[in-house]
């Protein structure tokens, strides 16, 4: 597998506009006679689809949801980074970019992440545009807030419905281009194989969902927008629907899967209640604005949290890291927490949680002032835990949120297979080993709006009209492959759902390969999950049948997909035996206990390559070179 990250040279402030300037163009007349495939329509799909469709291309866009305004971006709560500097506090582009690499632990391509730093300003001037209802100041102008990792105020916001009024924008792009014909949409229609001829991505096979036909499609280029795998670990705070299925088989299909241990774990989430939870709900890093975070200091001290008084709490971001406080980064604050857990002071019935306590914010803004910044925020813990935040603290505790790996593109996005691309969080490209908060949506539209529209262009200018339909030998053999792993599932006849495979291999994930991670407990997991695999496939059940809707099959085959992914997931941690960003290994710590890199040997982008069944994939490098910032042992103190 060559990997040719096609990073440019020059000063950095420069390499992307000298870098369009060099790619090929598809003239206007001639971008109708090139498809396009869009699988996924959160942010990163939707405003892809949307601006490819206005540029001229032909569109169809792909996904399992009932409508684009269903995808998981809507679930982004806090807001979205750029460097704007309208607080006149220090910020600029450079600090946004040198943020973003310190943040991700030296472990991202600085081309890519100063070109997203250099973006973000026109994605809040495209925003705004189209009329997302961001926070405004007094006066008028736009507000923002501060983010982990970031002593400035960058992060743009809709009170704690970002993600939500963000698609709705690009849904409503996305729309404008279905009414004008360049877009068509199928919804309820799930990706179950890329189709690759001739060296190059062609099209797709589906699913409907509804009828349980089984589809091609075939295109000049596909575009993945798939999101990420968290749900390798069942309980995480993304949608149930979201799975690795898409990325993992173009990863069958040939190509690299980069970093896949590099697993975010969010500091702000509702703590688990229960053993049959399916999933968790996430309070918005923007609390740790005004929210103060606390334990006891006393082991095992099961007082109510108000019968506490201040001198017999424990502040511990605040005394730690005096710097930035409650705002250290998030996998920082989430080792923080789990620490003081270990040490029995955690809070709750199960003592894994901490406290997030509004009371010193209630007494200075009054409980007007901090309704207005968190309101429906309070409202959704209220619900949940019938405890309300404005009289006693909430209870918090680290979970699974954004993955950092995907599929490995160049400086084009495009995969190791020509003409896939990927991107948002489908893609490795900008984060490093730790995505600092309210850069998600960041990537997602600067990849859509602002760079896969000129790159793309660059590779169908050079590969003309040669269309293949979907009578080619490779789309029916990819039809047949798709089919036949619907009947193998349906044909078990097993014991166990689905489900009860997936709360198994994330249990033994979160265990083993979650916030903290040994050469043991990972050597102990991919003995394991071997096991769980053979089981699964000799004792599933699959009620119903292909020809429906049927919730448990389209389980079944992303669990399946899960399964095998999880492997080299774990082979991946294994291999790095450092601790960078959110990856922890016990046996590289420093005597603080903090995340201990080791830049001569793992500097770098690890890509995995499939070598078929049953065979052990091959792990390639791609060397990560640090001009501007230099790595250094990160310190938030």
């Amino acid at each position: 597998m060559k990997l040719d990250s096609k990073t440019p040279d020059g000063p950095i402030e420069k390499r992307w506009d000298d870098y369009k300037f060099q790619l090929k163009l598809v003239n206007p007349a001639n971008k109708r006679k090139f498809d396009i495939i869009v699988v996924g329509s959160g942010l990163a799909g939707a405003s892809a689809g949307a601006t490819l469709a206005q540029l001229g291309y032909n569109v169809r866009c792909f996904f399992y949801q009932d409508s684009p305004r269903r995808a998981h971006s809507i679930a982004a709560q806090g807001g979205i980074n750029a460097a704007k500097n309208y607080q006149g506090d220090g910020d600029s582009v450079y600090r946004l970019f040198y943020d973003t690499v310190k943040g991700g632990d030296y472990r991202a391509r600085e081309s890519n992440v100063y070109r997203l730093a250099e973006v973000s300003n026109h994605i809040i001037d495209q925003c705004v545009a189209q009329g997302v209802p961001f926070a405004r100041e007094y006066g008028g102008n736009l507000a923002n807030r501060s983010f982990g990792g970031a002593q400035v105020s960058r992060t743009f916001y809709a009170r704690g419905q970002t993600g939500q009024q963000l698609l709705l924008g690009a849904y409503s792009a996305l729309m404008s281009q279905v009414n004008a014909g360049k877009v068509k949409l199928y919804n309820r229609t799930e990706m179950l194989e890329l189709v690759v001829a001739d060296g190059r991505a062609r099209g797709i096979v589906t699913r409907d969902m509804v009828t349980g036909k089984i589809e091609s499609h075939a295109a000049d280029a596909v575009v993945l927008a798939t999101g990420g795998y968290g749900n390798v670990f069942y309980l995480s705070t993304n949608a149930k629907g979201c799975n690795v299925t898409a990325a993992y088989r173009a990863y069958r299909k040939g190509a690299g899967f980069a970093n896949p241990c590099y697993t975010q774990i969010h500091p702000t989430c509702i703590p688990v209640h229960g053993e049959y939870q399916s999933k968790l709900t996430l309070m918005s890093e923007s609390l740790r604005n005004d929210g103060r975070i606390w334990v006891p200091k006393k082991k095992g001290d099961t007082r109510a949290p108000l019968d506490i008084p201040q001198d017999e709490r424990d502040y511990y971001l605040e005394l730690r890291y005096p710097s930035f406080g409650n705002l250290v980064p998030r996998d920082v604050a989430s080792r923080a927490a789990k620490k003081a857990c270990d040490e029995g002071r955690g809070v709750g019935s199960t003592g894994l949680g901490v406290y997030l306590d509004f009371g010193d914010a209630v007494e200075r803004l009054g409980e007007d002032g901090v309704r207005e910044r968190y309101g429906n925020l309070f409202h959704m813990y209220e619900k949940i835990t019938a405890e309300n935040p404005y009289k006693v603290p909430m209870r918090i505790f680290p979970a699974v949120h954004y993955t950092m790996g995907g599929l490995w593109v160049d400086y084009n996005l495009m995969t190791t297979i020509p003409g896939c691309f990927a991107i948002g969080e489908a893609n490795f490209s900008d984060h490093g080993a730790n995505r600092l908060g309210a850069s998600a949506l960041m990537q997602g539209l600067a990849d859509g709006y602002f760079v896969l529209p000129y790159t793309i262009g660059d590779y169908l200018a050079t590969q003309g009209n040669s269309s293949v339909n979907t009578d080619d030998k490779h789309f029916t053999q990819a039809v047949d492959d798709a089919a036949g792993k619907v009947d193998r599932l349906l044909g078990i006849k097993g014991k166990r759902t689905p489900d009860s495979f997936h709360r198994e291999l994330g249990k033994l994930l979160w265990d083993n390969c979650g916030m903290a991670r040994s050469d043991e407990s990972l050597n102990a997991a991919l003995a394991k999950i071997p096991k769980i695999k053979e089981e699964f496939w000799q004792n599933l059940r699959v009620t119903g049948s292909g020809a429906e809707l049927n919730q448990t099959l389209e389980t079944a085959g992303r669990v399946a997909d899960f399964i095998d992914f999880a492997e080299i997931l774990v082979k991946d941690a294994l291999a790095r035996t450092e601790s960078c960003g959110g990856h922890f290994r016990i046996e590289s710590q420093t005597e603080e206990s903090e995340a201990k890199r080791n830049d001569d040997e793992f500097s770098h982008a690890a890509v995995w390559e499939y070598k078929g069944e049953g065979e052990a994939p091959e792990r390639h490098t791609e060397a990560l070179r640090f001009e501007y910032c230099k790595p250094s042992q990160r310190s938030y103190k």
